[in-house]
């Protein structure tokens, strides 16, 4: 059976800018960054979790789809409909959200008491949702 989550991806439209803000203005880090030929593959992660737990920064395209796809694809992200992409937890969410304000990270929603912590949520800038949560109890 199934034993965990591995690899995870956002569609991002250029590379090189979502490793400025998922690594720049988010903190994370780079795991592989390697030219398939076909593919650059690029995966980040969380400082300290599970190393093999990674996130693809996918460019929408070839092999997966045709040119016309990926650019209908773009569009939709751009306005939004990719939904709930990522959830990320902190020890401190005001902190956090502050401190993302502050690099420019664009907010959707601030720090709200929910049943189970404290969360609040924000886009990339190709448009993907994001939330970070405080866990109630930490």
């Amino acid at each position: 059976m199934l034993n965990k989550i591995r690899i995870t991806h956002v569609f991002v439209a250029d590379q090189d800018e979502a490793l400025d803000f998922y690594v720049g203005k988010l903190g994370l880090e780079v795991a592989d960054d390697i030219d398939l030929g076909f593919m650059r593959w690029l995966t980040v992660r969380v400082p300290g979790d599970d190393p093999d737990r990674v996130i693809l920064l996918e460019k929408p395209g070839p092999p997966a789809m045709d040119a016309q796809t990926a650019e209908q694809l773009r569009e939709l992200i751009a306005k939004g409909a990719s939904g709930f992409t990522l959830g990320f937890s902190t020890d401190d969410a005001r902190k956090t959200y502050d401190e993302l304000k502050a690099k420019g990270v664009e907010l959707t929603d601030g720090p709200t008491e929910q049943p189970y912590g404290i969360d609040f949520g924000g886009r990339d800038p190709f448009g993907n949702h994001f939330r970070v949560s405080q866990p109630a109890g930490s």
